[in-house]
């Protein structure tokens, strides 16, 4: 009579229905020395949560020593002398220069920037091209697509009839 509450208990616990009363039960009877053969694997389970259940977890408490930085300090010490530069030259370098103040190296160098700015602008006109077409060909994909939606409409009908006729022959079998 035990064997069969307890083999009860066990198809309950495999379930997960079991309350903590019948798995204290279960607890009981596989701590026992002798167990049925068939039973073993289950007392080898309840034995090892058992013996981790008593095992002592470390708790050691570890002391944790926080460095303070001070680098978030001189970070924000930069950035406010950055932007004291930045409004100070904003402020007080606005003289304006001509083309022909430059020195010859400056007005090298602004005629290989102006050429690059000239190249970049070409590129973004081409590039631009290219995109109307994929615009004007992204339209010729919706006409197309709406002059198919008739194909579409047939193919359902069709669809409608073939599934009609094949439940009639189905009905017909059945009889």
């Amino acid at each position: 009579m035990v064997l069969n509450s307890i083999e009860k208990l066990l198809e309950k616990y495999d379930n997960g229905e079991t309350t903590i009363k019948e798995e204290q039960q279960l607890k009981a009877y596989f701590a026992q020395d002798e167990v049925p053969p068939h039973l073993e694997s289950y007392k080898t389970m309840f034995q090892y949560f058992n013996a981790t259940k008593q095992e002592d977890l470390y708790t050691k408490d570890v002391p944790l020593k926080t460095k303070k930085s001070h680098i978030y300090q001189w970070i924000s010490v930069a950035a406010l002398l950055v932007l004291s530069l930045g409004i100070f030259t904003t402020q007080f370098g606005n003289k304006k220069m001509t083309y022909s103040q430059l020195s010859a190296q400056e007005q090298k160098d602004y005629d290989q920037a102006v050429e690059v700015f000239g190249l970049v602008g070409s590129k973004f006109e081409q590039a631009e091209s290219n995109v109307a077409a994929f615009g004007l060909m992204s339209n010729k994909l919706s006409e197309g697509a709406e002059q198919f939606e008739p194909v579409s409409e047939f193919s359902e009908a069709t669809d409608k009839i073939f599934k009609s006729k094949k439940k009639k022959q189905n009905k017909t079998q059945n009889k």
